[in-house]
């Protein structure tokens, strides 16, 4: 195990190079000065020239980007050009926001998804395997942004049952303003669960070893729960892993909409003010958690199925 992990980290650093180098000249060749966000359009080219010279920014840019990649190693992103605020202290001060969202988010889906995926695949073809079905159509089709407003507007403003912006104080009232939130991007995930696991529970059932375990009398719950499932829940794994990314970008639209501190709305002011350093700490970081994830993913194939062991 211990082998496997040094060796998958040994396979992302290239990854994690190349993704860093392409948001490093990506940012770089935007339109607009920092500078010139920071002082305005009515700051004279003598001023604006200066604090391009006192920000490092008339520095060649292989130069530049040496100095972003030893500064990473250290663990520095930098200034905020707009605050001068730390932005690491930025980053991991907004960061268990986005992360707590994320992961409420994937236990809602799991919890909805998962059991809905077994149902309609238990009742292939029926009434109900075609009501999940279209939900889950339907979940997957409408964009996040839509659906948030969309549960803003009934369960904030039709049927005041929960905030509809803001973090809250203390844990319950922080857990219950993260609630409608975590449940909205929940739903989306939860869509896609229901698609993935009666697709993977269907491809399982049809296999010989199901056939042979019924013909020898085992009980249908055990079958399905003990062999079906549990070898279902492979590709399903695989697939909530690959959809960590999305719900990183799902949550950037989902703070947004609900006003919650996290990375996503800190992302949304450094776009607005140009701000490279914080926008550039908040991509590298986005990297780095979904670098992590996959490793987990792989490593959980090892406790779903004991017969696949890392080596």
């Amino acid at each position: 195990m211990i082998k496997f992990i040094i060796r998958r980290l040994l396979i992302a650093i290239p990854t994690i190079l190349l993704t860093i180098t392409i948001i490093f000249f990506g940012l770089r060749i935007l339109p607009g000065d920092p500078a010139v966000a920071m002082l305005g359009p009515e700051a004279s080219p003598e001023a604006v020239e200066a604090l391009r010279e006192q920000m490092g920014l008339n520095e060649p840019l292989i130069q530049q980007y040496l100095a972003f990649l030893m500064d990473i190693v250290q663990g520095d992103f930098g200034d905020s050009l707009i605050s001068g605020q730390s932005v690491s202290t930025q980053l991991f001060t907004n960061f268990p926001n986005t992360l707590l969202l994320a992961f409420t988010s994937i236990f809602f889906g799991c919890l909805i998804g998962i059991p809905l995926g077994i149902v309609s695949a238990r009742k292939r073809d029926t009434v109900p395997d075609s009501s999940i079905r279209i939900v889950a159509l339907l979940g997957i089709s409408v964009p996040p942004f839509l659906f948030g407003i969309f549960m803003i507007l009934i369960f904030s403003l039709m049927f005041p049952i929960f905030p509809s912006m803001g973090t809250g104080e203390g844990f319950w009232g922080q857990l219950y303003h993260l609630l409608l939130p975590s449940i909205t991007l929940g739903l989306i995930l939860s869509a896609a669960l229901i698609r993935f696991t009666r697709s993977s529970m269907l491809d399982e059932i049809n296999r010989e070893y199901i056939r042979t375990a019924r013909a020898k009398g085992v009980p249908e719950k055990l079958v399905i729960y003990k062999h079906v499932l549990r070898n279902s829940l492979i590709p399903v794994v695989t697939m909530i892993g690959l959809y960590i990314t999305s719900l990183l970008s799902g949550a950037v639209l989902i703070e947004t909409i609900f006003t919650r501190p996290g990375l996503g709305t800190l992302a949304i002011d450094a776009i607005t003010n140009r701000d490279f350093p914080v926008l550039q700490g908040c991509l590298v970081l986005f990297t780095l958690v979904v670098q992590i994830v996959n490793l987990l993913v792989d490593i959980s194939y090892s406790f779903i199925d004991p017969k696949i062991r890392p080596s």
